[in-house]
């Protein structure tokens, strides 16, 4: 599997703290690698737009596409409790 990076992706990436950016490089070679890994807890987050959300941290998440072998990352935001 590979991924691609949303032009807001990169945005939010960029404005997001430095300890998330940190734990989000951790958890992008876990969905590579093995997208069930427990510390993701993957779940479908809009099943009409095909879209999924991951856990990066307790406070971050990330939402993504599947489209054959790649991950489209659309953004990456503070968890909306």
């Amino acid at each position: 599997m590979n991924a691609t990076f949303s032009g807001r992706f990169i945005r939010s990436f960029r404005d997001a703290p430095e300890q998330a950016q940190r734990a989000f490089g951790k958890q992008l070679e876990h969905l590579l690698s093995n997208p069930r890994h427990p510390s993701l807890r993957v779940k479908k987050y809009d099943p009409r737009r095909n879209v999924w959300q991951a856990r990066v941290s307790r406070n971050w998440r990330f939402y993504f596409t599947i489209e054959g072998e790649t991950y489209h990352l659309i953004d990456i935001i503070p968890h909306p409790k």
